[in-house]
């Protein structure tokens, strides 16, 4: 059971690929998130308004990211992956860089386009790459890893900017090459993105596995023809995936409304610097993205060897109502447990993200990994990334009319967003129910 085969790389070598892989999901959401640490610096330095900022952390980030990521998931399934990690965090990593030096509106655009065209390539590949460098039944805890980095990364994303800000602002990089002379949140940027090219640079040292679930007797398809079998299976499938990817959308939706403005939320209302909540924030999301995964790992593999496919998908109809709390930090009396409502976001999301994954990963064929994944991102990415951070900035500008109220936005927008994915989810398990009671789970992942 705990022989490797032959074909595959050590299980040091894995484990390795596997630790940077780690390191890249953690950095993906350090570039993705360092804007929302700098909201009003920017917005001071470039001149910008809070839509502006909005369209910046969402529609900028996203349109390559959603476009581009199902696209790379076919990539994913036909070409190495190793490389396509590799490529993935030198983008991202050099936008980044970019946006540090970036002088206007649209320049920054630009960079922010090409964070999202770097980052669309990591996920799909990185969860098809560790199912081939693991035999069945031993892929849970690396692909556990993985999802720890990114359920980590929004608080190591907070702690880090806020502290290169804080430094920045007290000169310590006040006599480094080519630092010297940039603001304290252009100083952010740029290293975070230096600190991604290493991550990148290190993948050169590993190896491609073989690809495993396909007969390697079998003749290699068309990248159309592989596209239209994708979508006409789905399609043919669509109960089973249709309601969870929407459900998933909606709730990242509330996830991405909040995260986007939650420091700057707390900042305007208490009157605090944003490196003084990054202090705060940065612990309490770490601690509760470690929580989250480990929790949501168990909670998932004793549902599904009690219940099956549709006590997993009843489980995921009642996990988003436990994100509505961090919706309502705007009623915190102090700075602290506004960070504290705001922070169990991170582990909430990171359960919601287990159930999910785990459920995809079951119920699509072992040749649609890189795509089932994909497709997740292009969803919550048209309807969370790109829409979340904006409707907030509306409804702070338009309708409340004073940017200290954007946590009442935060609150309009976030709390019906996971009603909805709870509804969604429960849509799903109650047509699978009626469409194939009875019928056996998938074998796990």
């Amino acid at each position: 059971m705990n022989e490797r085969p032959a074909t595959l790389p050590s299980r040091l070598q894995a484990w390795a690929t596997v630790a940077l892989l780690f390191l890249a999901s953690i950095f993906s959401v350090i570039d993705r998130t360092v804007l929302n640490v700098v909201v009003d610096a920017v917005k001071a330095d470039l001149g910008m308004t809070d839509v502006q900022i909005s369209l910046l952390q969402g529609l900028a980030f996203g349109i390559f990211y959603a476009t581009m990521g199902v696209w790379l998931g076919f990539v994913a399934d036909r070409w190495s992956r190793r490389l396509l990690v590799l490529g993935g965090i030198a983008l991202w990593s050099v936008a980044t860089i970019g946006g540090g030096l970036a002088h206007s509106f649209e320049t920054m655009f630009l960079s922010r386009l090409l964070v999202g065209l770097g980052e669309a390539a990591l996920a799909p590949a990185a969860i098809s790459l560790i199912a081939d460098l693991f035999p069945p039944g031993q892929r849970g805890r690396p692909i556990g890893v993985y999802l720890t980095g990114q359920a980590v990364a929004n608080g190591i994303s907070i702690s880090i900017s806020g502290g290169l800000l804080a430094a920045a602002a007290h000169g310590a990089f006040a006599h480094w090459p080519v630092l010297s002379g940039l603001l304290p949140w252009r100083v952010v940027f740029v290293l975070c993105g230096l600190a991604g090219l290493f991550v990148s640079a290190a993948l050169l040292l590993t190896r491609e596995p073989p690809r495993g679930g396909r007969d390697a007797d079998a003749p290699r398809i068309g990248v159309v023809e592989q596209i239209v079998s994708v979508f006409r299976y789905l399609g043919r499938e669509r109960v089973k995936f249709l309601g969870v990817y929407l459900g998933f959308a909606c709730c990242f939706l509330g996830v991405y409304a909040a995260g986007a403005w939650q420091v700057a939320m707390i900042s305007r209302k208490f009157g605090v610097s944003p490196a003084t909540v990054a202090g705060m924030m940065g612990p309490l999301s770490i601690a509760f993205g470690l929580t989250g995964p480990l929790l949501g790992g168990s909670i998932v593999d004793a549902v599904v060897k009690r219940a099956g496919e549709h006590g997993l998908l009843r489980l995921l109809s009642v996990l988003p109502l436990f994100a509505l709390p961090s919706t309502l930090a705007v009623f915190a009396p102090t700075p602290f447990s506004a960070a504290l409502l705001s922070s169990s976001l991170v582990g909430v999301t990171a359960i919601i993200g287990t159930g999910t994954l785990a459920y995809l990963q079951s119920a699509a064929p072992a040749h649609m990994r890189g795509i089932a994944v994909s497709i997740t991102g292009l969803a919550n990415t048209l309807l969370g990334a790109a829409l979340g951070p904006i409707l907030v900035a509306l409804l702070t500008e338009k309708v409340f009319g004073d940017d200290r109220l954007v946590g009442w936005a935060i609150l309009s927008v976030a709390a019906p967003a996971f009603l909805g994915a709870a509804a969604l989810y429960a849509l799903t398990a109650h047509f699978n129910r009626r469409r194939d009671a009875g019928a056996p789970f998938a074998e796990a992942v």
